[in-house]
């Protein structure tokens, strides 16, 4: 196969032609190709070498290939690219194989920038380009395409495991990123050419009909993460985009598949064969720029509800016991449906109310129970002028009762059955609960369908309100922002330890602070949050609840949870406080760094302040401003051990000692790792959504699950 020469991210890179390291088309182990040289392919058709994406760049240098003899006039058309997101400082680059025989990118200091990783060490290795703009690492003597230890095709144009890098102007309208959005498959041999996976429907039926198709489609019924889902298989189709995905390079079919379903956030997997075995990649969140490739497309496995994946047998026997009952099954169903209606119009003459043991509910909760009229007409029947916010569970809405008090209401949506133990949970662990950095729980309302939270109203609305937006930012000076964080820190130390029971909040973000009308901080949502008993301090969980970018590492890996875990998001939270930036938001591209990688950066060079919200220059104090960074980088200490806990956290905010050095953080890379990731082969190695990669000997590989913000 071989590669046309596209356009490099669709513009043109002048790039100027090098001396040619006598003409050769590979190097070996006692070889390297330094930046100012390059590789040309056996009969002239494809150079490899160091280039800059601009005339006169001699910062940004990366490694790719282009077609020599481009017809493009002053230009060269760049096919794939190695370091795309990782560029090289200067002419250092120098690409080599290691004495272990993987391929390596260096710069400066002999800094890795880019590597692949074999799961064997080669005899003899040689590393060359061939005619057909391929670059392979093989064997000395061995010229068999099928014996290859590593190619650029194989990874991105054959198995489009990782996101391709080989970007063009587009063939055709299904090349476009994106054109058919989330769930939609593209088709160019459909006269429609967008429509949507089983199971989904348009987003926005109105567009779609006019073939804006980008809003994309959505499930019809909405998805709850229970036994018994399945998949239905997509076949001959390019892969999704890999941005949120996960890849394992040693898993079967069969492990993949309950890999994704012991995973409540993956939406769809694949399987793609590699030398020597299989790898499996799996995705969470929405599957984005899937296209029908009959010809050279892969296998893809979205996961649906049991009601509507692909289970054949099952659904013979269903049709088969369908058809032999099918008069006495529809008796019965009229029988059942007009029972169970008198049942429940004998309870709400009796109560006025449904659900599963309400009456046990009312026990257990011990708080004033609000009618339901009493909320309609307090948030004037739920209008729209009188919400508040809405998250994953449900809308929070302003109201005053009929005495003036103003109180906030939280409605949990009907078609939540998840959010049903969240709602016992978060009403029978706040009712025990006083503390003047917590939100305060009035009441609550169990009324048919209807399950509701009554708080105290909070004027001033959320910490993220103010800290993300650089007008709203200016209303918070330096004192209010330390007062703010300090009662953060008293408020999780109630919790992990003066409180009659010991709580892990598990769901720790801007958004979930609230701030009265005198800007005193209340910590609310405590419907992900777990009670500890006795001297328990951490727990595991195979559902992994909470919000990407707060959650710390050995909670989003392997589901541990500890107090250690909430120290890690109020690091994360008083980084974005400081900083004014969102965690998943930020992303330094000169580095590949998050905002915690770029806060640790900074603090090694001594440039800290540099971070700080422009908010605060004229406000902050200086001792103050970096004591709280260098907590931040405690806190975010890459093992829960390292971490300090909240009542040292308290003790360090308010004094003056000298404070330990902190070690590396957790999840510091940026955003970008698939060019990184779909170099490696490595048996054991995996790539993780939160941009960072986790090399390890164990074989008990654990998945990840990141659930959308609430």
């Amino acid at each position: 196969m071989t590669i046309p020469c596209f356009m490099f991210i669709g513009i043109y890179l002048s790039v100027s032609f090098f001396t040619t390291l006598n003409a050769a088309d590979a190097i070996t182990q006692s070889q390297n190709l330094r930046d100012g040289k390059t590789l040309v392919s056996k009969h002239g058709s494809f150079q490899l070498g160091f280039f800059s994406p601009t005339a006169g760049d001699t910062k940004n240098r990366f490694l790719g290939i282009w077609c020599k003899n481009s017809s493009v006039s002053s230009a060269t058309t760049v096919t794939w690219v190695a370091n795309q997101h990782n560029p090289i400082n200067g002419s250092s680059g120098v690409l080599m194989i290691s004495s272990s025989g993987n391929v390596v990118l260096l710069s400066q200091n002999s800094t890795v920038v880019w590597s692949i990783a074999l799961s064997k060490q080669p005899r003899n290795p040689i590393l060359q380009l061939l005619d057909s703009g391929n670059l392979v690492l093989r064997e000395a003597g061995d010229e068999n395409s099928r014996n290859y230890l590593w190619q650029i095709l194989q990874w991105d144009e054959k198995s489009g495991l990782h996101r391709s890098l080989l970007a063009s102007s587009s063939r055709d309208i299904c090349d476009n990123y994106g054109r058919c959005g989330p769930y939609g498959m593209c088709d160019i041999s459909n006269p429609e050419v967008c429509s949507c996976l089983k199971g989904f429907q348009p987003k926005d039926p109105g567009n779609w009909n006019y073939a804006d198709n980008s809003g994309g489609c959505e499930r019809i019924t909405p998805f709850v993460c229970q036994n018994g889902d399945g998949f239905i298989k997509y076949g001959g189709v390019k892969l999704p985009d890999t941005t949120h995905s996960w890849v394992n390079q040693s898993m079967s079919l069969k492990e993949c598949r309950a890999s994704c379903l012991n995973n409540c956030s993956c939406t769809a997997y694949a399987i793609s064969n590699v030398k020597g075995g299989s790898s499996c990649t799996i995705w969470f969140g929405d599957l984005i720029s899937l296209r029908k490739l009959p010809d050279e497309g892969q296998d893809l496995y979205v996961r649906m509800p049991a009601s509507e994946s692909d289970r054949p047998k099952t659904k013979i026997i269903v049709i088969a016991i369908a058809a032999v009952s099918i008069v006495s099954g529809t008796f019965l169903a009229v029988y059942c449906i007009h029972r169970r209606r008198r049942k429940l119009k004998e309870k709400l003459r009796k109560d006025g109310m449904m659900g599963q043991n309400n009456e046990g509910q009312k026990e257990d909760l011990e708080l004033p129970s609000f009618s339901l009229p009493t909320l309609i007409t307090a948030t004037d029947n739920f209008s729209f002028n009188m919400k508040l916010g809405e998250g994953g569970f449900g809308s929070v809405y302003k109201g005053r009762l009929v005495d003036g008090q103003e109180i906030a209401v939280k409605r949990l949506s009907q078609s939540s059955r998840q959010g049903i133990a969240e709602f016992k949970n978060e009403v029978i662990l706040i009712a025990k609960l006083q503390h003047r950095n917590l939100v305060k729980l009035l009441g609550y309302c169990i009324q048919g369908e209807e399950r509701l939270l009554i708080y105290e109203y909070m004027p001033n609305k959320s910490l993220d309100f103010y800290i993300f937006d650089q007008t709203q930012g200016r209303l918070l000076d330096w004192s209010q922002r330390f007062h703010i964080i300090c009662g953060i820190a008293r408020g999780l130390l109630y919790l992990h330890q003066d409180s009659r029971l010991r709580i892990i909040h598990r769901d720790l973000k801007a958004s979930n602070v609230l701030l009265d009308k005198e800007m005193n901080p209340k910590i609310s949502d405590f419907g992900m949050a777990r009670i500890f008993g006795g001297d328990q301090t951490e727990g595991v969980t195979k559902k992994v609840v909470g919000t990407y970018g707060y959650m710390a590492p050995e909670y989003a890996i392997d589901g541990q949870f500890s107090v250690k875990s909430d120290v890690f998001s109020f690091g994360v939270l008083l980084l974005e406080t400081l900083s004014g930036k969102r965690s998943r938001g930020f992303y330094d591209r000169n580095q590949n760094l998050n905002l915690i990688g770029h806060a640790w950066r900074l603090w090694k060079e001594g440039r800290s302040l540099e971070m700080i919200d422009k908010c605060l220059s004229d406000s902050c104090t200086l001792s103050e401003v970096l004591r709280c960074v260098h907590v931040s980088l405690l806190c975010v200490q890459q093992l829960p051990e390292d971490r300090p806990t909240m009542s040292t956290v308290v003790l360090m905010l308010g004094g003056e000692s000298a404070l330990p050095q902190p070690k590396k953080p957790a999840f510091f890379l940026g955003k970008h790792p698939s060019s990184e990731a779909g170099s490696s082969s490595s048996k054991n190695q995996t790539s993780s959504i939160f941009g960072v990669r986790n090399e390890t000997s164990s074989t008990n590989e654990s998945s990840i699950t990141v659930l959308e913000p609430r």
